[in-house]
C-alpha cells in the first residue's frame, strides 16, 4: 500500500464530514467533470453489506514468511518511508468502540451518528444520479443488479479466507477490523464509459465496485476484469482508496493505492497514480468545502450516456467539415459542435421514445427560430422529416441543399401557427418564442411534444422579470418555463446538455397530465394563465383569481403569490381573440437586425471621436498629419491613461447623445478602434504595438489565413496621425505605411453547397 497524496482541508464553515461525501459523490456519479477522457458513468445497482468477520481470517499476520505467502507479490501494507503512512488516529469523527468504557447510551448515540452519516453519503446518489438504472442505461449491455450480490459475496469470501492485506486495506488496521467487523458498508456497482474516439477504438466500458465505509471515512474502488473463463473478478493491481481523516484538530484527505508496483494505467479509465494523487486529490479537497448546490440536474440524466457518446462521435466525424466552410461571422467551432451535440441528444431521446411506444416511424419536427439551420440539416439528414422556420435567412442556408427545408417567416402565436401533424416542436435559443413553444405544442395536437433550451429571458410579452432574489435569474426563468409547460398540461422534465454554452439546460414535455377528453378545460386554464402574465389583459372587476395548475405553485417560477399566480377570472378571453391572436402586444423580432455596436455610425463621426480621444491621451497635442521628420522609436510618445468617465466629460453633448443610442456607447467605439486604443478595466490608453505578443510559429490554419488576408489592407493610423509616426518599422507593422504599401482586400469565394 502506498499513499499517493495527502492534503489538509480548511473547514471554517464546518461542512465536514458531510462535504467529503458530497465530493465523493461527484467522483462516483460524474467522473467526467475531472477526467475529461470519460463520457460518464452508469450506476447499475446499490446494496448495504457487512464487512466479513475478522475471525474468519485467522490470526493476525506476522512479518514472517507466512505473510509473504498470503499476499500478492509486492502488494499490501508496507512500513517505513516511501510507502503508505499509517492512518491518523481518531478517524473522520467519533468512532464506535466495543471497549468496556463505552456505556449503552453512548454506544446507541454513536450508532445513530453512524446512521446519519451513512444517509448523508447516500443522499447525493439517490437524487438525480446521471446513470439511473433502467433509464440512462436501458438496453445497452445492462448488468443484472442481482449479480452485485454474487460479486460481493465472492470478493468478501476471498477477504475472509486469507486475503489479509486487502482486508487490512479495508479496515485500516487489524485491531480495528476485529472490533468493527459488524458495521455496514455501502456498495455501488457502476459502469465507467470512456469517450468514443476514432484514434483509440479499444476503449471499452469498465465496471467497478465502489465501497463506502462511512464510519471510517473511506471509499474504495474495486475495478473488475474478466478472467479466462469470462467471469468477473476484482483487478487487485488497480484498487485504490480515498480517505478522510481527522488528527490534532485538522482534517486530511488522502489517496492510497493497494499495489503501486503492479498498477496498470491506460490513461483513460485507469489514470496514472500521479494524476490521482495530484489532480483528483486537489479537486476533492476543493469540492469538500465548496458550494455545490447548483440547483440543476446532472448532465445527460434522461438518456443513455453510452448511446449518446457513440452518436456524438459519429455525427462529429460526419459533419466536422462544416467548421472549415462556415460562412457566418459566428464562431464555427462553437455553433457546429453545439448543434452536433443537440442533434445527438435528440436522436437518442427519440430512439428511446420509439422503443417505449413501440413505434418504428421516425418522429417529425419543426424547429422554431432555427437560426443557422444546422440542427435541422443534421436531423433531416439522419432520417427525421422536419423543417426550420426563422425570421431571417442566413448565408449558410444555401449550403445545405434542397433536402433541408428552411423557411424565412415571422411567427406570431395565433390560431394559424399550429402544427397538428408534427410530433415535436424544438426551440433552441428561440428568444421571444421560448415561453410560447409549450403553448403552441399543447394546442397543435394532443400528441405534439416540445423540447426547448431557454437562453434569453422573455415573457409572453416583453422581457421576463424575476421576483425571487433567492434564485438566480436563469434558475427563475427555467422554473417559469417549467410552470408554463405544467400549466399547458405537460409532464415537464429537465436535463443538462453537454454543449459549449453557459445556458445548457433543456426542458422536455413528452407526455400530458390529462386525458384527451380534458382538452377544453385545460385550454381554458392556459388562456387564463397567459392573460395573467405581465402585458396581459387586466382582470375584470369582481372576478375571482383562478387557482394555479397542479404542481405549478411548488415548482413554478414565482410561487402562488408571485408573478406566476393566476389572477384572471374563468371564462375571460383575450381582447384579440376575434382576430385569432392569443395575446395582443406580441412582436416578433425584426427581420433586419438593427446594428447598434457603433459599426453603423458615419465614418467621419468615428474618425473625429478617435482623433479627439487620442489628442486627450497625448496631453492636448493637436493631431492631424504627422510631420515628415518623425522621432526615433525610443522617444515615441505613448501618452497617458484616462478613465472612460474622464474622456466622456471632454466630449460635447451631441456626441454623447449619439453614442448613448449604441450598445456600450463610448466604450464600444473605442474597443472597435483596437488599432489605436487599448481599453481595460474602464480605462483607455494608446496601443503600443511593441507590447503585442509576437505571432506563434504554429497557429491554427484559420488564424494564419485571416492574417494573410488582412495584412497591409488598411492604412496605419499611427503612421498617418501620430506626431512620432508608427512605433514599428514598416516590415513589422501589419498596416500599410502609406498608399504605396496598400494591398487590395481579399474577397472570399462563395461557399459551395454540401
Amino acid at each position: 500500500m502506498a499513499e499517493l497524496g495527502r492534503v489538509a482541508v480548511r473547514d471554517p464553515d464546518s461542512l465536514l464530514p458531510g462535504g467529503f461525501w458530497a465530493a465523493v459523490a461527484v467522483w462516483v456519479e460524474r467522473p467526467q467533470v475531472t477526467n475529461k477522457r470519460l463520457c460518464g458513468v452508469r450506476l447499475e445497482a446499490r446494496r448495504s453489506v457487512s464487512l466479513p468477520r475478522a475471525e474468519h481470517a485467522g490470526p493476525r499476520p506476522s512479518s514472517g514468511p507466512e505473510r509473504e505467502e498470503q499476499a500478492p507479490a509486492e502488494c499490501g501494507p508496507k512500513e517505513g518511508p516511501g510507502h503508505g503512512q499509517r492512518f491518523p488516529e481518531g478517524g473522520p469523527g467519533p468512532r464506535p468502540s466495543a471497549g468496556p468504557e463505552q456505556g449503552p447510551q453512548e454506544s446507541q448515540g454513536r450508532r445513530q451518528q453512524g446512521e446519519d452519516q451513512r444517509e448523508a453519503a447516500k443522499a447525493p446518489l439517490l437524487s438525480g444520479a446521471p446513470g439511473q438504472p433502467g433509464k440512462a442505461g436501458a438496453g445497452v449491455g445492462d448488468f443484472p443488479a442481482s449479480d452485485l450480490d454474487s460479486l460481493w459475496d465472492d470478493f468478501s469470501r476471498s477477504l475472509a479466507s486469507g486475503n489479509r492485506e486487502m482486508l487490512a486495506f479495508f479496515t485500516r488496521s487489524w485491531a480495528e477490523s476485529q472490533l468493527e467487523a459488524q458495521h455496514e458498508l455501502d456498495v455501488i456497482l457502476r459502469t465507467v464509459i470512456p469517450k468514443t474516439n476514432t484514434h483509440c477504438p479499444l476503449s471499452a466500458p469498465r465496471r467497478e465496485i465502489v465501497v463506502q465505509d462511512v464510519l471510517n471515512g473511506t471509499v474504495i474502488f474495486l475495478p473488475l476484469e474478466e478472467d479466462n473463463e469470462g467471469n468477473l473478478k476484482v483487478k487487485t493491481s488497480n484498487v485504490y482508496q480515498i480517505q478522510l481523516s481527522h488528527s490534532e484538530g485538522e482534517w486530511f484527505i488522502s489517496v492510497l493505492i493497494f499495489c503501486p508496483e503492479r498498477w496498470h494505467s491506460d490513461g483513460i479509465v485507469y489514470p496514472k497514480p500521479t494524476w490521482l494523487g495530484e489532480e483528483l486529490l486537489a479537486k476533492l479537497a476543493r469540492w469538500c468545502v465548496g458550494s455545490r448546490q447548483s440547483g440543476f440536474k446532472s448532465t445527460l440524466s434522461l438518456i443513455s450516456i453510452m448511446k449518446y457518446s457513440k452518436a456524438y462521435q459519429a455525427l462529429k466525424e460526419k459533419y466536422k467539415d462544416m467548421v472549415k466552410v462556415w460562412p457566418e461571422v459566428t464562431d464555427p467551432e462553437k455553433f457546429v459542435y453545439e448543434d452536433v451535440a443537440l442533434a445527438a441528444y435528440l436522436l437518442i431521446l427519440w430512439e428511446e421514445e420509439r422503443a417505449e411506444r413501440g413505434e418504428p416511424t421516425r418522429q417529425s419536427f419543426v424547429d422554431l427560430g432555427c437560426g443557422n439551420g444546422l440542427l435541422v440539416h443534421i436531423l433531416s439528414s439522419e432520417g427525421h422529416p422536419g423543417r426550420g422556420i426563422d425570421v431571417r435567412r442566413r448565408k449558410v442556408w444555401d449550403m445545405y441543399g434542397p433536402e433541408t427545408h428552411l423557411e424565412e417567416s415571422a411567427i406570431t402565436p395565433n390560431d394559424k401557427t399550429l402544427f397538428p401533424d408534427v410530433d415535436w416542436l424544438i426551440g433552441n435559443h428561440s428568444d421571444e418564442l421560448t415561453p410560447w413553444i409549450p403553448v403552441i405544442a399543447a394546442r397543435s395536437s394532443y400528441n405534439c411534444r416540445f423540447f426547448v433550451v431557454p437562453c434569453c429571458f422573455f415573457d409572453f410579452i416583453g422581457k421576463y422579470q424575476r421576483r425571487q432574489s433567492k434564485k438566480t435569474q436563469y434558475r427563475g426563468y427555467l422554473d417559469f418555463i417549467t410552470e408554463v409547460g405544467s400549466t399547458c398540461g405537460f409532464h415537464v422534465e429537465e436535463d443538462c446538455l453537454r454543449i459549449p454554452s453557459t445556458k445548457r439546460v433543456c426542458l422536455i414535455g413528452k407526455s400530458r397530465t390529462y386525458p384527451p377528453a380534458g382538452e377544453d378545460s385545460v385550454d381554458e386554464r392556459r388562456t387564463r394563465y397567459i392573460n395573467s402574465r405581465p402585458g396581459g389583459p387586466v382582470s375584470p372587476p369582481g372576478q375571482v383569481p383562478a387557482p394555479p395548475p397542479p404542481g405549478a405553485a411548488a415548482g413554478g417560477a414565482d410561487g402562488p403569490e408571485g408573478r406566476g399566480a393566476l389572477d384572471v377570472g374563468a371564462g375571460h378571453t383575450p381582447e384579440s381573440s376575434a382576430e385569432g391572436l392569443w395575446l395582443s402586444g406580441f412582436h416578433p423580432r425584426e427581420k433586419v437586425k438593427r446594428v447598434r455596436n457603433c459599426a453603423a455610425l458615419p465614418r467621419d463621426f468615428i474618425d473625429r471621436v478617435v482623433l479627439q480621444v487620442a489628442n486627450l491621451l497625448l496631453g492636448g497635442k493637436q493631431l492631424n498629419m504627422r510631420s515628415s521628420q518623425s522621432r526615433s522609436a525610443k522617444a515615441w510618445n505613448r501618452g497617458g491613461s484616462l478613465s472612460l468617465a474622464e474622456v466622456a466629460r471632454e466630449l460635447d453633448r451631441d456626441t454623447l447623445r449619439r453614442l448613448r443610442r449604441e450598445r456600450g456607447g463610448l466604450r464600444t467605439l473605442l474597443r472597435n478602434s483596437s488599432q489605436v486604443f487599448h481599453v481595460l478595466d474602464g480605462r483607455v490608453r494608446l496601443r503600443d504595438w511593441r507590447e503585442e505578443r509576437p505571432r506563434k510559429e504554429k497557429e491554427p490554419e484559420a488564424k494564419r489565413r485571416l492574417f494573410s488576408e488582412t495584412f497591409k489592407t488598411r492604412i496605419c493610423w499611427f503612421f498617418t496621425h501620430h506626431p512620432d509616426g508608427c512605433v514599428l518599422p514598416s516590415d513589422r507593422c501589419p498596416f500599410a505605411h502609406g498608399p504605396g504599401e496598400l494591398r487590395p482586400a481579399t474577397t472570399r469565394k462563395k461557399k459551395q453547397p454540401l
